[in-house]
């Protein structure tokens, strides 16, 4: 039997000069998305993964199949009270995308049963259900299909919302008349994410992306008008900036951010001001990173602020509305939550008796809970925290209506599917409302998720979030996969995760390591894993990885990797510093031709991560060190393990040609005879393919790659017990 050959990508040398530093690059032409040359190639790649893979079919058939028959595929959500109504979506058994949905509320003066959500039971129909956006409907005839933004009048009467039907996050945005069921004929292309109503009904908000996929314009269009009348309410010039919106909780005001990860500004426009004047609260030129929350309080404005001045780990302070127009030095700034060193305060919300603070402590996110009253005074209560009895669980606000008398709050854990709660503000009651149900015999006691500590080079101790069967024997014969993303201040929180299971059930010991760059232990452990400190994020992957394979829980041989965007980088780089390590490496949609992007500030977004990196375009230093761990640069003469890099024609965040170029360097490199291949989507976008079940196909490609490569693949025999129980 003939073994399958690799397309061999055409080397068409380009140079790229640099602060004095020449790089030759040889796969630098298939950027050229048009090139019908390009695209050969890339069907080519395709062809090849799927006959070093075919092996993989009938285990990719196995996990796919565990998903399906432990989802409970006909699902719904607890219905949130807006206003009039109760909101929720649906799945049904045999459709890939949900249902939005909504049914009349109650208001009988009974607080208790005019804030309990009807009670809903999969496959019984909701009493005067009224489908919003059924997401198989539209999505059908069409290659892909996203919904983006969903937004419904204060009346209730009209919705506005957005879907993308090529993956590339353009969406565009419709209105339907829910009286009616119409659609009005305002139809407006190529909007972002954020869509908000003003409270009048009359206009409805939506950010633009400029050619680098940033968001850059507040749009207003006024129904029924032309939409090149379209009103430009805020335009952000800096390409270093990324700008949202939002309206405030009392509907009174549009909240305009604009942020990078160093420093932000907040405008804000009074809906009751006719001539749409937009004020500035803190200028960015005092480089503070700040959140703001309006709520009035003794009928005088106020702004809650989650801020970093004088404070790394950020606080909440009370500012008074007219404070803003003085000089920062000569402001009056009430502390509600001071500074701590070991609580990372990441934002709070406000209703109309409470503040909601999401904190971050000993890893773990949660919820502290305070009233208004007194706030910001010697008379402010202490906050309460919901309690729960699992160790490392995530806590938050999932949503909190300002006249409410109930917040909802998500809980989940790694062993725990996720819950809705309710918490009652006027007692403190906390009500369960939902627990994903998870089929086919799940239980969580036969499940281990610890906390342990791996120790870096530099002393360090990084947190590691380890999940196992608990029927699992620590004899060092266990084959483990390490998991991390280590980027933006992002955190790998506990989470459930129904196809994970696949990978337990079949003696996988399942590592997340909480590396530095990441947001788990505060602000500075992200300081120290980016810019010039971004080498950090990898030798702690693979200090991480030889505390797996010194624990006693793996075998050393059987260890395999992954990572995605710019987990995916972090893949590229430990691949380069430490490829013995490791049987096999998955890279999803991975950032490995991190420097020639960001030398290039027309591709998408690449300014905006000049805060993330450094920039080497005008900083020799920054150049020099991204030079040194870059995945594409430094490619060696080594045997590389198993690698898959899993990517999307469509994806505009980390575009394809960097999977391809970083494959096709690899395997010109590499003295190891192990496959290397490349598997492209072509009509996906950054989350890959559209609906549940191609996105449940794709995981268990990635995962039976891995189960092969550790020579796993069958189901341990308590799990098979348990599977046919």
């Amino acid at each position: 039997m003939t073994t399958p050959q690799p397309p061999v990508a055409k080397k068409v040398p380009t140079e790229r000069t640099r602060h004095g530093d020449t790089f030759i690059d040889n796969y630098e032409w298939l950027r050229e998305k048009e090139n019908p040359e390009v695209v050969e190639h890339l069907k080519a790649e395709n062809a090849y993964a799927a006959a070093m893979t075919a092996d993989q079919e009938q285990l990719r058939g196995e996990i796919f199949n565990e998903i399906k028959n432990r989802t409970e595929e006909t699902d719904l959500s607890v219905p949130a009270r807006k206003k009039g109504w109760w909101y929720y979506t649906r799945t049904e058994e045999g459709k890939q995308y949900a249902i939005h949905c909504r049914t009349a509320a109650q208001d009988t003066g009974d607080l208790d049963a005019d804030w309990t959500p009807p009670a809903v039971v999969p496959g019984v129909a909701v009493p005067g259900e009224q489908i919003l956006v059924d997401g198989n409907a539209e999505a059908e005839g069409k290659p892909f299909f996203s919904l983006g933004g969903l937004a419904v009048t204060e009346d209730g009467n009209l919705l506005a919302y957005s879907e993308d039907n090529a993956g590339d996050e353009r969406f565009t945005l419709r209105i339907k008349d829910l009286r009616t069921g119409e659609l009005l004929p305002d139809v407006i292309s190529n909007v972002f994410y954020s869509l908000a109503f003003s409270p009048d009904g009359n206009r409805v908000f939506y950010t633009v992306v400029d050619d680098s996929w940033r968001p850059y314009q507040v749009k207003a269009h006024t129904l029924g008008t032309p939409v090149e009348d379209d009103v430009v309410i805020y335009q952000e010039d800096d390409i270093a900036m990324w700008t949202g919106f939002d309206l405030s909780p009392d509907r009174r005001q549009l909240l305009i951010g604009i942020s990078s990860s160093e420093y932000s500004e907040y405008r804000v426009l009074d809906f009751d001001d006719p001539t749409d004047t937009v004020r500035t609260l803190i200028p960015r030129s005092e480089r503070i990173l700040y959140e703001a929350e309006p709520l009035t309080l003794d009928g005088t404005r106020h702004y809650l602020l989650t801020h970093n001045r004088n404070a790394l780990n950020s606080m909440l302070s009370l500012v008074a509305e007219d404070e803003f127009s003085k000089p920062l030095a000569d402001q009056h700034w009430q502390t509600v939550i001071a500074h701590d060193d070991t609580v990372r305060v990441n934002g709070a919300a406000v209703t109309r008796s409470h503040v909601l603070v999401s904190v971050r402590k000993d890893t773990t996110e949660r919820v502290q809970i305070l009233p208004v009253e007194g706030l910001g005074t010697p008379a402010q209560g202490v906050p309460v925290e919901p309690a729960f009895d699992e160790e490392l669980y995530t806590a938050n606000l999932a949503n909190a209506e300002f006249d409410s008398p109930i917040v909802r709050l998500s809980y989940t854990s790694f062993l725990t599917p996720p819950r809705v709660y309710d918490y009652v503000l006027a007692t403190g009651e906390l009500e369960l409302r939902k627990e994903t149900p998870v089929k086919g015999g799940y239980r969580s006691e036969d499940y281990v998720a610890e906390r342990e500590w791996a120790t870096a080079a530099d002393g360090t101790r990084i947190p590691l979030s380890v999940i196992r069967r608990a029927d699992l024997q620590k004899d060092g014969s266990n084959p483990a996969l390490v998991y991390a993303y280590g980027s933006y201040e992002m955190s790998m929180d506990p989470g459930f995760n129904i196809a994970r299971l696949s990978l337990l059930d079949r003696g996988v010991v399942y590592v997340v390591a909480h590396i530095r760059g990441g947001g788990e232990m505060g602000r500075a452990w992200y300081d120290d894993g980016k810019k010039l400190n971004k080498k950090n994020t990898f030798t702690d992957f693979v200090d991480a990885t030889d505390w797996v394979a010194a624990s006693g829980w793996a075998d050393p041989d059987r260890i395999a990797a992954m990572g995605g965007s710019a987990g995916g980088l972090l893949m590229g780089a430990i691949a380069n510093l430490a490829p013995e390590k490791y049987r096999a490496i998955v890279a999803q949609v991975p950032f490995v031709d991190a420097l020639t992007t960001i030398l290039d500030p027309d591709l998408p977004l690449s300014a905006l991560e000049w805060e993330e990196w450094g920039n080497p375009i005008t900083d020799p230093e920054v150049y020099r060190y991204m030079k040194e761990y870059s995945p594409y640069e430094n490619i060696r003469a080594v045997d590389y393990p198993q690698i898959a890099a899993v990517t999307s024609f469509n994806d505009t965040r980390v575009l394809y040609v960097e999977p391809a170029k970083w494959v096709a360097q690899l395997r010109e490199t590499s003295t190891g005879s192990e496959p290397i291949v490349l598997k492209i989507e072509m009509d996906g976008g950054h989350g890959g393919a559209s609906g549940r079940y191609e996105a449940w196909k794709d995981r268990a490609w990635d995962y039976a790659f891995i189960l092969s490569a550790l020579g796993a693949r069958e189901l341990l025999p308590a799990a098979r017990t348990e599977d046919a129980a």
